[in-house]
C-alpha cells in the first residue's frame, strides 16, 4: 500500500530523530489519516449537521457564532463582603456570569468557628455560615443577568435554598431565577473527597434537589456532571468521559425511580469537562461526547424532546497541564 510505503521509507526515519510528546489518550492513533480511514462512515448517522441529531458538530445550527460561551472566572475568597466586591468588579469589567468558589469548611458543612475548620476558613473560596453571608455576597448584584454557578455538592441543597431566598428578597421571581448548582456528589467519591454522607443518602439528596428545581425553578441548571475533576485526578480524556457518563446514567436512573419524567429534567442536565492544549484530541472528545449523549438519551432512556438529547457542557482549562513557575505562559495555554 502507498501509505505503508510512505511510512516505512519516509515517516519512520524522520520520527527516529524527534521526541514525540505524550498524548492525553491511550487510544491507538495513526500517524496520518487518509480517506481510506473514513471507510464505511454514514455521514448523517455518525456526524450529521450542526444543530441536528446526533449533534456531533454542535447543538447550535450556527455553532459558536450563534450562541457564545458564558465566560466565568472562578472566584470567591475570604469574607462575604470581599467576595461581593470581587464579583461587582468582575461584572463591571464585562464578565457574563459568576462562578462561586466556596471554602472547604462551607463545602463540608462546617461553621467557620469550628476548631476543625480553622486552617481553611476563607481559603480557596468564600466562607458562608448563614443566610446573612449569602445576602452579603449577592445583594445589589444584577442576579437575573449574573446567572451564578454555585460550586457546591454535599451541601448543594443548603446553598441553593439560601440563594433562592436572596434572589426572592431582591425581587427576582422564581421562574426568572437562573444559575447552576454543581450537585455532582458521585464524582466527590471518585476524585475530590468533599462528601458528607454515604453514597446512597447522598444520591437521594441530589435527586431531591433535581425534583425541586424541575417543579419550581425552570431556568435553574440543577446539576453539572463533572469529568473535569476525574481528569485532574489522573484519568485519560477517554476515562474522563466514561466516568462522567456512568455517573450521569446513575443520576438519570435515580430520577426515573423517583417518578420524574425524563423530558422534564434531562434538558437541564449539564457537564463540566477539562480542556487541555491538545486541541484536536479535545475537539474529538467533545464531538464523541455529544453523539454518545444524544444516543443515550434517545435510545436508552426514550427521551422524546430534542432538548433532552443536546449535550450541554462547560469547560475549564486543565490545571494539571500548567506549570506553576510559568504564570504568564499559563495564560496563553
Amino acid at each position: 500500500m502507498a501509505k505503508q510505503r510512505w511510512q516505512t521509507e519516509r515517516l519512520d526515519p524522520a520520527l527516529a530523530q524527534v521526541n514525540r510528546p505524550a498524548m492525553p489518550s491511550d487510544l491507538e492513533q495513526e500517524p496520518l489519516y487518509t480517506p481510506d480511514d473514513d471507510d464505511g462512515r454514514d455521514y448523517l448517522d455518525d456526524l450529521g449537521f450542526p444543530g441536528e441529531y446526533p449533534f456531533t458538530r454542535g447543538v447550535q445550527p450556527s455553532m459558536y457564532q450563534g450562541r457564545h460561551w458564558t465566560m466565568r472566572q472562578y472566584a470567591g475568597f475570604g469574607s462575604p463582603q470581599e467576595t461581593h466586591d470581587r464579583f461587582d468588579y468582575l461584572l463591571g469589567q464585562g464578565q457574563g456570569g459568576l462562578l462561586v468558589a466556596f471554602d472547604l469548611p462551607t463545602q463540608l458543612g462546617f461553621d467557620s468557628d469550628d476548631p476543625r475548620a480553622k486552617d481553611d476558613v476563607g481559603v480557596v473560596g468564600v466562607a458562608v455560615d448563614s443566610l446573612r453571608d449569602m445576602e452579603t455576597i449577592f445583594t445589589g448584584l444584577p442576579l437575573e443577568k449574573a446567572s451564578p454557578s454555585l460550586t457546591m455538592n454535599a451541601a448543594a441543597t443548603v446553598a441553593l435554598a439560601m440563594y433562592v431566598a436572596v434572589a426572592e428578597k431582591e425581587g427576582v421571581a422564581a421562574d426568572r431565577i437562573s444559575g447552576t448548582t454543581q450537585n455532582d456528589i458521585l464524582k466527590e467519591f471518585l476524585a475530590r473527597g468533599t462528601y458528607v454522607f454515604p453514597p446512597r443518602p447522598s444520591l437521594r439528596l441530589t435527586v431531591d434537589l433535581i425534583e425541586y428545581c424541575s417543579a419550581n425553578l425552570p431556568r435553574w441548571n440543577f446539576m453539572n456532571i463533572c469529568g473535569y475533576h476525574v481528569r485532574e485526578a489522573g484519568s485519560t480524556l477517554v476515562q474522563e468521559v466514561a466516568f462522567a457518563m456512568a455517573n450521569a446514567i446513575t443520576y438519570i436512573e435515580a430520577c426515573l425511580e423517583r417518578g420524574l419524567d425524563i423530558d422534564a429534567f434531562a434538558p437541564r442536565l449539564a457537564f463540566n469537562f477539562a480542556s487541555s492544549s491538545n486541541f484536536f484530541h479535545e475537539a474529538a472528545k467533545f464531538r464523541a461526547a455529544r453523539r454518545l449523549w444524544a444516543r443515550l438519551l434517545r435510545e436508552r432512556f426514550g427521551a422524546k424532546e430534542e432538548a433532552s438529547w443536546m449535550f450541554r457542557t462547560g469547560a475549564g482549562s486543565a490545571g494539571s497541564t500548567l506549570t506553576a513557575q510559568q504564570p504568564e505562559n499559563n495564560i496563553v495555554r
